[in-house]
């Protein structure tokens, strides 16, 4: 059978490369869940395009070859017909009214103790939480399984779960973030069976979205759910000023971390000065993704006090700041020659990956991918060329071919291993001297208000028409009719001279604000609660209450949905025990001076707290 196959595993080989050459590191989770042999389903998150296949098969647990389903008229052609199998591609009869006939393709595959791979959302969308799941895995897991308790005789002994997976990003277009991939628990289809089989149309349609729902409620456990895109803003902008080493964030807790920040800012009375403090992380988030800095690379900078262009600073000091400037910007060049050759040779593709992103910017889902496959193919030119002119200087000998292709991957190697340290140090020196530039710029170019008005409005990605404006989940399990969403606004990137005072004074009060409101949680009642997903409050120690609910995509209704809640105490002391840096909020930033607006204060009245520890 591994002949078969034979594509499928070459592709594969090269999406790992594609894979692991762009992310930092797909972090495997519940990989146990996920057995070695037998038929199995797996349905998989889908925000990403191409990537999500390729990160799935890739890093697929014991190696298993994973059927995709495909167009069954794509079949009629031998030719095609070979390919398409050999890749582990299986025929869907999209159009035909007869579900064995629609699913025979998954039910051979299935019958011969296979890996079906599914994608239940139906397209790669982006959006702040997971938007609908269709109901085509459902039906196939069931109709396999009548199939199988018809045919005992077919190969497979072993009964069909569902293995529900989330693909998680923690930056799914930025190069070089993580993946993490979590695995559920399994679904044991024969526990819906019997009602599927003794039932008439309309309860075998019941127990498909019954089966649907219990696939849903696990996606929504093991991704991050936001009602809002401004609410999952807020928490990713808390996320990285508690964890400003996002190396130091666990990836094993990153979903639950992220997801508990989200559903803390979506309690709009956790604190008195909540819209404040939400304001304030908001607009640090849209100023930071406007001039493209990253917290943690200005939470590494040195910002003393001799910066301060309007303090009379001793000229030694002054330049005793530059000097540490032009040391890091020292350490930079010196190691600059050893990585200067691979980053001349793989540039190209640096080039063509940036303008394939740029082709999609309203499509974030569609930017990671355009960046892969323009880079994979310069880079499957650049290779082949380098090998052949090393061949050539070698006289194309037997030898010089082995000699040639060891040394195209061992410098490829090479690049992978320095890109990590090197990109992160050239962000940080880029940086400083764009702060240094913004700081001593005259004041007269400051953005006003106004103009700052448009770097500081969130971005609100484009709807996607193929997804369901129905209703949608909600974090805390409950659901609501959608908002209605703003349309985008893009920005050109602002002037370093005229908007990184604002980045400064911004991050100042984002951290101000958030300290006051961690401290608030820690002092008020023991009894205050914040909202929660229910599967956290399960977890640690919360409680849930019943709210109505019911399915838009069906006219039966459903069960109560329970709604979640946590103590703000244990919020916080989970928060701390996972390694947030609550103690250095509360010390503040390292110098107030930048957090001065042109007047001399530090914010307006209304944002003012004086429950803040800062104060």
């Amino acid at each position: 059978m591994d002949a078969d196959y034979f594509l499928h595993k070459v592709i594969r080989r090269i999406a790992s490369w594609a894979v692991y050459s762009f992310f930092t590191e797909v972090r495997v989770i519940g990989g146990e869940n996920v057995p070695a042999n037998g038929p199995i389903i797996v349905t998989a998150t889908h925000h990403n395009m191409m990537l999500d296949p390729a990160v799935l098969s890739s890093a697929f647990p014991h190696m298993r070859i994973l059927h995709y389903w495909s167009k069954a008229s794509l079949f009629a052609n031998p030719v095609l017909r070979r390919i398409l199998l050999s890749t582990g591609n299986i025929p869907v009869a999209r159009k035909s009214n007869d579900h064995q006939a629609l699913f025979r393709g998954t039910i051979e595959a299935l019958s011969r103790g296979g890996a079906v791979a599914l994608f239940p959302e139906g397209t790669s969308y982006t959006e702040p939480r997971i938007m609908q799941v269709k109901d085509g895995a459902s039906w196939a897991a069931l109709e396999y399984s009548k199939w199988a308790q018809e045919n005992p005789d077919h190969p497979s002994d072993k009964p069909l779960v569902i293995i529900p997976c989330a693909i998680v990003y923690t930056n799914k277009s930025k190069y070089r973030s993580n993946v993490i991939m979590e695995f559920g628990s399994p679904i044991a289809v024969d526990s819906y069976l019997d009602q599927f089989l003794n039932g008439d149309e309309e309860s075998r349609r019941a127990t498909v979205k019954l089966l649907t729902r219990a696939v849903q409620s696990q996606l929504v456990e093991l991704t991050i759910n936001a009602p809002d895109w401004d609410t999952l803003y807020a928490a990713r902008m808390a996320r990285d000023l508690l964890w400003e080493d996002q190396e130091s964030l666990d990836r094993d807790e990153y979903v639950n971390i992220s997801q508990t920040l989200v559903d803390l800012f979506s309690t709009i009375d956790a604190v008195p000065n909540f819209r404040a403090v939400r304001r304030s992380l908001l607009e640090y988030y849209s100023l930071l993704q406007s001039a493209q800095l990253t917290n943690s690379v200005l939470s590494s900078l040195p910002l003393p006090r001799s910066l301060d262009p309007s303090q009379p600073v001793a000229l030694p000091s002054r330049l005793f700041t530059l000097l540490i400037l032009v040391r890091d910007s020292l350490a930079s060049l010196v190691r600059l020659p050893f990585f200067f050759v691979p980053l001349i040779v793989h540039l190209p593709a640096y080039v063509v990956a940036r303008l394939g992103a740029r082709l999609a910017i309203d499509e974030e889902e569609t930017q990671a991918q355009n960046k892969v496959l323009f880079g994979m193919f310069f880079l499957m030119l650049i290779y082949p060329i380098t090998f052949m002119v090393m061949w050539a200087f070698l006289w194309f000998t037997p030898i010089g071919a082995i000699l040639s292709a060891t040394l195209v991957w061992l410098f490829a190697s090479y690049h992978n291993k320095l890109i990590d340290d090197n990109y992160e140090h050239m962000k940080r020196v880029g940086a400083a001297w764009r702060v240094l530039i913004g700081v001593w710029a005259p004041k007269e170019w400051e953005y006003s208000l106004t103009a700052l008005s448009q770097y500081t409005a969130t971005h609100i990605p484009p709807t996607n028409e193929w997804v369901s404006e129905g209703v949608k989940i909600t974090v805390s399990g409950a659901t609501e009719e959608p908002p209605v969403s703003p349309q985008p606004y893009r920005a050109r990137r602002p002037r370093t001279g005229r908007v990184m005072r604002h980045v400064l004074r911004a991050r100042a009060e984002a951290v101000r604000l958030l300290a006051s409101c961690i401290a608030q949680l820690e002092a008020g009642p023991a009894e205050k609660r914040v909202r929660a997903s229910v599967h956290l409050a399960r977890l640690y120690g919360g409680i849930e209450t019943i709210a109505p609910y019911s399915d838009a995509s069906s006219s039966d209704s459903s069960p109560p949905t329970p709604v979640g809640w946590r103590h703000a105490h244990e919020v916080v002391s989970y928060l701390r025990s996972r390694g947030a840096k609550v103690a250095a909020l509360e010390r503040g930033i390292e110098v107030e001076w930048i957090a001065l607006n042109s007047d001399g204060d530090l914010s307006s009245a209304e944002d003012k707290d004086p429950a803040s520890p800062l104060r």
